[in-house]
């Protein structure tokens, strides 16, 4: 399984939106070189609201580009960046388990982590699109779509049009859940 990087992109500042650039440089154990979100413990305000030592397993941002074409169907218009994300186009994301890496351009790997919680911001950029891209299945559970979150094992620069291939863990499966 493989697909490419569509958009990259960081934020040195707590912003929704994320302005895409040419490359972004990752930085082994603490995320993309710059962002607000880079550390080796976690940044998202909610989270260092709890816990400001809990480990920070969300690094990187990852949402599938298709996500995109899905809530352009119900009338939403979303470009790479503004959802706070690095893009990545054929990979069927939400459904990689706990632990998958992801093997980017020449020497980037990632370890995929979890699901990516999406809060309240989400309707202030665009009222209604939190239904998007959070809602339940036929049994009531919770669907999460709005991408997954990594931490960066190797660094590296990353590209759009970088290459990314999968490997997946070894032994049972973890489904993803919210981290």
């Amino acid at each position: 399984m493989s697909g490419r990087v569509t958009a990259v992109s960081s934020n040195g500042e707590y912003s929704f939106t994320k302005p895409n650039r040419d490359s972004v440089r990752l930085l082994a154990g603490l995320g993309v070189e710059g962002d607000v979100h880079a550390g080796v413990t976690v940044k998202h305000r909610s989270r260092v609201a709890q816990d400001p030592t809990q480990p920070n397993l969300r690094q990187v941002h990852l949402i599938h580009e298709e996500l995109f074409a899905e809530v352009g169907e119900e009338g939403f218009k979303v470009a790479p960046g503004e959802l706070g994300e690095n893009i990545t186009r054929g990979i069927d994301l939400l459904g990689l388990p706990v632990g998958t890496l992801l093997r980017i351009g020449d020497s980037v790997v990632l370890e995929v982590t979890g699901l990516r919680n999406p809060c309240l911001q989400i309707d202030k950029f665009q009222d209604g699109l939190l239904k998007q891209v959070v809602g339940r299945d036929e049994a009531g559970n919770i669907v999460r779509k709005a991408g997954i979150m990594s931490i960066v094992r190797e660094g590296g620069v990353v590209r759009p049009g970088d290459a990314v291939e999968i490997e997946l863990p070894i032994g049972p499966h973890q489904p993803l859940d919210r981290v």
